[in-house]
């Protein structure tokens, strides 16, 4: 047993653009002074990447006495500039696998897990760590309760190692689902006791399903929300969800937004419902009105899952039987103590006096008792007296409070968002309306090419201080986001300028860019870039969505490059809209683009089992590649038919097919595809009983694949490998094949390829004397692709198959009986624990 500690800088993005060339010497100083710690305590360092480590200990203690020592030292630590530099470590200790002097398995993962859920200058550690430490002096350990950590199946239980002098209080872990994950709010719930009270007193009745918050925009929904959920954690032993659906704006990314919040594979509306039928849950669906459908997708629910109760916010009331309605009023007396409180958040020495107290009541009045205005308002008098405030403010309100279209409280939160506004240099001004057409946020290198076409720094500043955006850490660094209601009235002021339509043509171009570079790195990369792609797939949509209607062009390169993601993610069923939609905008135009996408929604169709559909597209594909003279088109086209012609059982076409494909690409200058050409060449020969000329086949194809680096295609190649030596009576051979894939198959978490890896790890359980293996295994790989959506076509010939080879060793009985086991399990986590 070892204790892994990960640990890396909190927002080294920001740091490096504030220090500039002097954020070397702050990361050299931060190695120099960590690896010192490692040494001291008997670590071993595993990985450093960045601003990263990964050290593994002998025992839990000397990793937590490494860690308390490393922040201490990085405390007393002078920076550059006086900047302060915070570190966050998790630690977890288990029995990790160990392969070519590395550390894999769960264990790495949930350590990582748990390091990326500490914010900088915490400590967090898993429960089995706090139960094998023993604590130095000054050190104890506070109770985080119990969390569910992205791609980790079961809750872990964490906890923080609290050091004397050093902070000790920070929001909740960064961490899914359930109620310890509630967005960690920037203010306290005041003036809501009554409100409080009545919403979660609604909840306890039995015949309330459907409590709604409403009121106007800013009014302090989401807030009130976020409190009942908190109270109501031990209240639903299923787990307290929120659901964040300010970018969401369609039924379809409704359903998926719940499934990813649950942390269940993307699926379609009845399968979603029928897992929370079996569950007793809350659900928080946060920002509604956008959603015409939102009453719809609210009412399946409430039908279909009897146990689960729901929490809405929204402008409006949803209209259905049984929704109970609670109207979010403005503050009173609270609204002056939260100005109070965020006026002191930029000058400590604020206070309410005799001279300011009538002003601030009479601020507070003006803004309606809103919480997003006041939130607005009160940093202003780090710059401003109270009574210049007030003067500006009356000034601001009464330009557009002559409005008789905007219902009253949005006006005045209009106003308030428009004198923030007003109080911007024009290029901040700029920058402000252009961050509307980012949905879910956007790093910094999108902002610059953008939003601002200059160094971000100092415009993001401005708007940060001004409260019209937030900052928050993101895979590449710092993440710029608006609050949904601020965008929109963002989003207003850039509609009507000359500006619009080129800032949402750079932002859809910078996303197909981005799309095409992430595409490009993944086959060249052993951990392939998932996490990236999914931090921006609110933007990739909402450029999938503009390009639609105004640059098919770039729409079709967007659903073409984004083809890998969807696959990773198993977003299936979205992949398929988002290619049926692109397509039918693009219409009859020739293009090497929408040739490129017809062949991506060929492959969708085939795996869902649709080959006469996949045939006419691939073959609609190769007429337009042929009609450009685009020689590479030609062949990536019969490399796809070649798979279609298989799967309709015409093996001598598809032979002919694919040996023509290869002959085309070993002429071309893309080894990848000619690799997938290769393998899907060497499938055929092998489906014909050629196994010899299949193997050399799939030989070429993984030695190519292996030059390249792509981690999922070597993965794929060689378990292809793998099934066709266990078909020649190889199975020594394919079992140590199939071992040494094992680590990656399941570090990349690719559902089809977790399934093919799956069906081949299965026939060589049965020909190696294990039936009851093979059945579970082919239970959880069957019930794995009718959540995704994924029919295998061959699932009867597989099955007759499998049973023909078990014979006598296992009844038919026995077989089905381990089989329905199988279905209730992760085929994950049944490769996991074989020993191959």
């Amino acid at each position: 047993m070892v204790a892994m500690l990960f640990s890396d800088i909190e927002g080294s993005t920001l740091l490096l653009h504030r220090l500039g060339d002097r954020y070397l010497e702050a990361l050299e100083d931060h190695r120099r002074i960590l690896r010192a710690v490692w040494t001291a305590y008997g670590g071993t360092e595993m990985g450093t990447e960045g601003d990263s480590f990964f050290v593994v200990f002998g025992t839990a203690g000397a990793a937590v006495r490494a860690a308390v020592d490393g922040q201490r030292r990085l405390e007393e630590h002078r920076w550059p500039d006086g900047e302060r530099l915070r570190v966050r470590m998790g630690i977890h200790t288990g029995t990790p696998g160990v392969y070519d002097g590395d550390y894999w398995g769960m264990d790495v993962h949930l350590a990582a897990r748990i390091g990326a859920a500490a914010h900088g200058g915490q400590i967090v550690v898993s429960a089995v760590t706090g139960e094998l430490t023993q604590l130095p002096d000054g050190v104890t350990l506070r109770d985080l309760g119990t969390h569910h950590l992205k791609d980790i199946p079961e809750p872990e239980h964490l906890l923080q190692v609290a050091i004397d002098g050093l902070k000790a209080e920070f929001p909740p872990p960064r961490t899914l689902g359930t109620s310890s994950s509630l967005p960690a709010p920037a203010t306290p719930l005041l003036g809501r006791e009554q409100d409080l009270d009545r919403v979660t007193g609604l909840l306890d009745r039995p015949d309330v399903r459907l409590v709604t918050l409403t009121g106007p925009g800013g009014s302090g929904k989401t807030r009130l929300a976020i409190g009942v959920a908190a109270e109501s954690t031990t209240k639903f032993p299923g787990g307290v969800y929120f659901v964040p659906l300010a970018a969401v704006t369609s039924a379809r990314v409704l359903w998926t937004t719940i499934a990813e919040v649950l942390d269940i594979p993307p699926r379609e509306r009845g399968r979603i419902v029928a897992y929370l039928a079996q569950r007793t849950l809350l659900l928080v669906l946060d920002n509604l009105e956008q959603l015409p459908d939102a009453g719809k997708v609210v009412a399946e629910i409430i039908e279909g899952a009897p146990h689960v109760k729901l929490v809405a916010t929204s402008r409006r009331a949803l209209g259905l039987t049984g929704e109970h309605l609670h109207p979010v009023l403005p503050l009173t007396d609270a609204a002056v103590e939260l100005f109070v409180q965020r006026a002191q958040a930029v000058r400590p020495t604020f206070t309410l006096t005799d001279e300011n107290s009538a002003d601030v009541v009479a601020i507070c009045r003006r803004l309606d008792g809103l919480p997003l205005a006041i939130e607005l308002c009160a940093p202003r008098v780090r710059l401003l007296s109270v009574k210049e405030l007030l003067s500006r403010i009356d000034q601001a309100l009464d330009i557009a409070s002559t409005s008789t279209v905007t219902p009253e409280r949005q006006r005045t939160l209009r106003d308030t968002i428009a004198w923030s506004y007003e109080l911007l240099g024009p290029e901040h001004r700029r920058t402000f309306r252009c961050l509307a057409v980012f949905a879910g946020g956007a790093d910094l290198a999108a902002v610059e090419k953008v939003a601002t076409g200059i160094d971000p720094v100092d415009a993001l500043a401005e708007l940060h201080d001004a409260n019209l955006i937030t900052l928050s850490d993101g895979p590449d660094g710092t993440r710029v986001r608006m609050l949904e209601t601020i965008r929109r009235y963002a989003a207003d002021e850039l509609q009507p300028t000359a500006e619009a339509e080129a800032v949402h043509r750079e932002h859809a171009t910078y996303y197909a860019d981005l799309a095409d570079h992430l595409e490009a790195i993944k086959k060249t990369m052993s951990d392939p870039p998932v996490e990236r792609a999914e931090a921006d797939l609110d933007n990739f949509r909402a450029a999938l969505t503009w390009a639609t209607e105004n640059d098919v062009r770039t729409g079709l390169r967007l659903c073409s490059a984004l083809g890998w993601v969807w696959l990773f993610g198993g977003y299936i069923a979205e992949s398929r809209a988002w290619h049926e939609q692109v397509i039918a905008a693009a219409g009859t135009t020739s293009s090497p683009e929408l040739a490129a996408c017809l062949r991506g929604l060929s492959n969708l169709l085939l795996m869902q089992g649709e080959t006469d559909r996949a045939d006419h597209l691939t073959t609609r594909s190769l007429e337009i590649a042929r009609e450009l003279d685009d020689p590479a088109g030609i062949a990536f086209g019969m490399t796809v038919l070649g798979s279609v012609q298989r799967q309709q059982g015409d093996l001598d076409a598809a032979r002919a097919t694919l040996t023509e494909a290869v002959e085309r690409l070993r002429t071309l200058d893309d080894d990848w595809r000619l690799a997938r050409a290769l393998s899907h060449l060497g499938g055929i020969e092998e489906d014909l009983g050629n196994l010899e000329h299949a193997e050399d086949l799939l030989r070429e194809s993984l030695t190519i694949t292996e030059s390249i680096g792509d981690a999922h295609e070597i993965a794929a190649q060689g378990q292809n490998l793998a099934y066709l030596l266990i078909l020649a009576g190889r199975l020594d051979e394919a079992a140590e094949l199939a071992r040494g894939l094992l680590p990656t198959v399941l570090a990349l978490g690719s559902p089809s390829l977790t399934m093919a890896f799956s069906n081949t790890v299965m026939n060589l359980l049965i020909r190696r004397g294990d039936p009851v293996g093979a059945a579970r295994l082919f239970g959880a790989e069957e019930a794995m692709g009718e959540r995704l959506e994924i029919p295998n076509p061959y699932l009867e010939e597989e099955l007759a198959e499998a049973l023909e080879l078990v014979g006598d060793t296992l009844s038919r009985e026995a077989w089905e009986r381990h089989r329905h086991t199988g279905r209730t399990e992760r085929v994950e986590e049944l490769l996991d624990r074989l020993s191959l």
